[in-house]
């Protein structure tokens, strides 16, 4: 049911105030919920200034006919770096000059306004993100943990990485001892990263244990890997959080993700996907340490209890945030995300749930209370609809209008 918000209802005209832009009679989902009757919203610079029943004026204006305002939706999970191309220097100069810039637009051309790259080559991935912060380069917001740390031997650097020494030494960070993986924590504070990733993956209790056979469609023998031993879990979690960063960890088993937890994880990759989840245990604990569970449907989807699992924590409670773990080589960035978010309806979560987790979940998920909320004060990233996402949540691919910043990027009227 839709309803009035407190941020709005406080909010009235502001009399004979010009604003830079005004999106005039529009339905608005705010981030959490759809608002009662029509709204103009209006932004001044990069922010939103208004939300208000009344009408408002603008030194530009655009009417939306009764279509629907949200916020532009937050992908946090995707590898954005062509894994596949990107083998030596010329190669990856090849891929920054004739690939990304491109791949960063299909982002905004399907209403991404932030993307949360969690395990790309460090380097590469925060020029791109000063790039685009400077101006120089065009896209979405980019927030990125630089690379992905993993035991050594551990998933991707053995899996997707094993014929890619040089890739592999950029993508991930393998480490094997408590000091090791300190190191490189701080050494990714240091580079100013938005969060840092941590790759728990296998089934064995620690390393020494009983080998776990990773298996992927695309290694059909498949890959023997041991979990992140506890105490560099412990330890990676722990570094980060003195450094004032979240850390959210790669899990796919229940034990997994009960290790990540307990260690102080604030968030779980994937989740769990490669079985049942059975243990109800484990989803209180979820609700108790307020993890944000990112369910990856896009790429998880193959395995026959993910949806089921997302449904579970769902309905418990449990923070989602809209994550593909989209990457170069399948389907189309922008789009990836936008079937994210029809796969997390699937598995039985309303639309409502669905935005909410593409918008406000996900900020709390990137530590970004400045985003995915419509509201004054927020940052003016929003999205002109031409239909109600909360009615039917294909409705996203029917975008009229893109602001980023407070600046109109795309334009489909």
């Amino acid at each position: 049911m839709p309803q009035e918000s407190e941020a709005i209802a406080s909010t009235g005209a502001p009399g004979p105030a010009t604003y830079d832009l005004v999106i005039s009679r529009a339905h608005v989902f705010d981030g959490r919920q759809a608002l009662a009757g029509l709204y103009d919203v209006a932004i001044n610079g990069g922010e939103i200034a208004s939300v208000s029943a009344q009408p408002l004026r603008g030194r530009q204006e655009v009417d939306a006919a009764e279509g629907w305002v949200m916020p532009g939706l937050i992908d946090t999970h995707i590898h954005f770096y062509d894994v596949r191309a990107v083998s030596d220097p010329d190669s990856m100069r090849a891929f920054e000059e004739n690939e990304l810039p491109g791949r960063l637009e299909l982002f905004l051309d399907h209403g991404i306004t932030t993307i949360k790259s969690v395990g790309d080559p460090t380097d590469g991935i925060l020029d791109t993100r000063a790039k685009i912060a400077a101006g120089t380069l065009r896209g979405p917001r980019l927030l990125a943990t630089g690379c992905g740390i993993t035991g050594r031997d551990g998933h991707p650097a053995a899996t997707v990485f094993s014929g890619n020494p040089w890739a592999r030494e950029r993508f991930t960070g393998e480490v094997d001892s408590v000091q090791q993986i300190r190191a490189l924590v701080h050494h990714l504070a240091d580079r100013k990263v938005d969060a840092v990733k941590l790759l728990s993956e296998g089934a064995c209790a620690h390393a020494g244990g009983p080998k776990y056979l990773w298996q992927n469609p695309a290694f059909p023998g498949g890959v023997e890997l041991e979990r992140l031993p506890l105490d560099l879990l412990r330890a990676g979690i722990e570094t980060g959080h003195e450094r004032g960063l979240r850390v959210t960890v790669h899990t796919t088993q229940q034990a997994a993700a009960r290790e990540a937890i307990e260690a102080g994880a604030d968030g779980l990759e994937h989740g769990v996907t490669v079985e049942p989840l059975t243990d109800h245990s484990l989803i209180d604990l979820m609700l108790e340490h307020g993890i944000t569970y990112t369910p990856t449907l896009w790429i998880d989807d193959a395995h026959p209890d993910a949806r089921g699992n997302l449904k579970k924590v769902a309905e418990a409670g449990v923070h989602v945030a809209l994550g593909s773990d989209t990457f170069s080589g399948r389907g189309l960035f922008g789009a990836n995300s936008l079937d994210e978010a029809e796969l997390m309806v699937a598995a039985g979560m309303t639309p409502t749930q669905v935005l909410a987790a593409g918008t406000s979940g996900a900020s709390r998920q990137c530590v970004r209370p400045d985003l995915g909320t419509v509201a004054p004060g927020k940052r003016a990233d929003l999205l002109v609809l031409n239909a109600d996402p909360t009615a039917d949540i294909s409705n996203l691919r029917d975008l009229s209008i893109v602001i980023l910043n407070g600046g109109l990027v795309v334009d489909k009227r």
